[in-house]
């Protein structure tokens, strides 16, 4: 009983952006997420331990959505939070970017692997989420740079929550030495909507934007200043914004009256979810047309 309630809890209140639905306009797709590099000697364990082993490409579910014309396109791939990828926020994001003339990719990092929701510790360590949802993430990439109509140069991440944090770990140094990925394939730019500042390294590689409330007590801002601070101007560059008097999820229409949820205070703010917007809006035209 108390996991359903905390299930309709999380689909209640983590659909972001009033916008109208434009379910006809996804296609759903399947991709491969990008294999781990293993040493032989991992690979030789784990077939003998009758394991599969862990660099094997698996099957991943997205929601693909183009603007009209023939492109070559920018293209966003899009990581969801803890509760999966809910169909209101798939829509309304898909909406969003397609109206920037992006083709986007909606990556569902729970469907085929049975994961109802990864909000708690237990189930992201248990799961090896973070890992996962990275190989996800790369695998989306790899999908969208072989399509006619998208130009491969030109592709970002964005993510919200606990998709933000696997944004900023594909944005990390040496992200990419863990995953098999074609010659030349990289995303171009990065957006995390209010992650854990502390899954980043010090400096990441790909400019990156940065989107937090200041009152935010799950992924608490000041984590992203101390990373700005660590930084301090090196690797590629990073934007923070941080909105005044935010709390997390604070795009997140449903969420007028503000509610708790894992011990945390969740809220909606509408001016820092516009805020939010035109930033994500300015800094993924910039980088996706240098």
């Amino acid at each position: 009983m108390r996991t359903a309630i905390i299930k309709h809890l999380i689909l209640t209140i983590l659909a972001t952006f009033e916008l109208p639905t434009i379910a006809s306009a996804s296609e759903l797709v399947k991709f491969d997420n990008a294999p781990v590099i293993m040493g032989r000697i991992q690979q030789q364990r784990a077939r003998e331990r009758g394991d599969t082993p862990a660099n094997a490409p698996e099957t991943i579910e997205g929601y693909l959505s183009r603007p009209e014309g023939p492109g070559p396109f920018p293209a966003v791939v899009y990581l969801h939070g803890c509760s999966g990828l809910l169909d209101k926020t798939r829509d309304r994001m898909a909406e969003l970017l397609t109206g920037w003339r992006y083709v986007s990719l909606m990556v569902d990092s729970f469907t085929t692997r049975g994961i109802e929701h990864a909000c708690d510790a237990e189930t992201v360590v248990r799961q090896g989420v973070l890992l996962a949802r990275q190989r996800d993430a790369l695998g989306a990439l790899s999908y969208l740079a072989k399509l006619a109509y998208v130009d491969p140069k030109r592709i970002a991440v964005v993510g919200s929550s606990q998709g933000g944090i696997v944004a900023l770990q594909t944005a990390s140094t040496r992200s990419g030495d863990y995953f098999a990925v074609p010659d030349g394939v990289k995303f171009k730019a990065a957006v995390a909507y209010y992650p854990l500042c502390g899954f980043a390294t010090d400096q990441l590689t790909i400019p990156t934007a940065i989107l937090i409330g200041a009152l935010d007590d799950w992924s608490p801002a000041r984590d992203c200043e101390r990373l700005m601070e660590r930084r301090a101007g090196k690797g590629a560059r990073v934007r923070l914004a941080i909105y005044p008097g935010a709390y997390h999820a604070f795009d997140a229409p449903d969420l007028a009256e503000g509610t708790r949820l894992f011990g945390h205070w969740l809220k909606y703010d509408a001016n820092a979810a516009s805020l939010s917007i035109r930033d994500m809006h300015d800094f993924l035209a910039t980088e996706l047309n240098e």
